[in-house]
């Protein structure tokens, strides 16, 4: 490892601590190790007495701390969304918001990506482009825009110098899962195993042609059924980095006042999208790996 990188390592189990200690849960910082790490000013390791942290529930400044500390753990906050099995309904709810509430990046940056990766200027590349993104989430964000030929399509650009502090990130959650040979709670969960396939899923994630390539996949399955709506991938304005595809308006599938609006019958739906993963699975042996409500409409 070379000294830039150890630095690095340590500037960010540093930024880590100081989050934890700012969202009023300094204590995780002896739980978890941290302490052992790097060393750290007393006043770290204490909870932090700002009016406003002591005001929000234990939950909530969950929340707050994973939104901070950016891609790499509002994935692993989005997963734990999903697993009302495990955690408890105030935190599944607050940990929920990270499925479609993730703070964007500038325009003009998204703009400067996009040309970088696909070699050309955005005018020469879209007839239009809103530089109000539609979307955001933690590994990129997407706008819309529309193809000189006409097509209506969502343009996802990765997030500015993304891959460095995901890999960072990962090594760091490696280094602390090693917290299962002292914890109960951690040996229980088989926490090491399950950093060590999230870390895979994420890297691949990084690479925008390895999920086109899915999206085309899962396409294929449902060619034929009129219910399910798969996007078409553009390649030709794909690269690694910047991924466009068909633009699909939608609502996601946990908005029920909005569904109940359009007279959607949430039975019928319901049961569409459990037939479509179950084929997914039991006759593709192929499916969806991130199906939470942000993500189908």
């Amino acid at each position: 490892m070379s000294l830039q990188t150890r630095v690095n390592y340590i500037n960010r189990y540093r930024e880590i601590a100081m989050q934890f200690s700012k969202s009023g849960l300094g204590f995780l910082i002896e739980e978890i190790g941290l302490d052992r790490v790097i060393s750290l000013p007393k006043r770290i390791l204490m909870r932090q007495q700002n009016n406003d942290v002591l005001e929000k529930t234990y939950a909530e400044r969950i929340r707050i701390f994973i939104e901070e500390m950016g891609t790499t753990f509002i994935k692993l906050g989005q997963i734990a969304s999903t697993r009302a099995d495990l955690l408890p309904p105030d935190l599944i709810k607050e940990l929920e918001k990270l499925q479609s509430h993730v703070a964007p990046f500038p325009a003009a940056e998204a703009r400067r990506l996009i040309e970088e990766s696909l070699e050309a200027p955005i005018d020469k590349l879209f007839m239009i482009f809103d530089d109000e993104p539609v979307g955001s989430a933690s590994i990129g964000q997407v706008h819309r825009a529309m193809l000189h030929t006409g097509e209506d399509v969502a343009v996802k650009v990765q997030r500015p110098n993304i891959e460095k502090t995901v890999r960072t990130d990962l090594e760091i959650l490696r280094h602390l899962a090693l917290a299962e040979s002292n914890l109960e709670w951690a040996r229980n969960y088989q926490v090491t195993d399950m950093i060590e396939e999230f870390s895979d899923a994420l890297i691949n994630e990084l690479d925008y042609t390895i999920e086109a390539r899915n999206v085309e996949r899962i396409g294929k399955t449902h060619k034929n059924d009129a219910n399910i709506k798969i996007p078409e991938i553009y390649w030709e304005y794909s690269t690694k980095n910047v991924m466009t595809m068909d633009f699909i308006k939608g609502i996601p599938v946990n908005h029920f006042d909005k569904l109940d609006e359009m007279n959607i019958n949430r039975s019928e739906l319901a049961d569409t999208l459990a037939k479509a993963i179950f084929q997914q699975i039991f006759e593709e042996g192929y499916f969806h790996g991130d199906p939470h409500p942000g993500n189908v409409f």
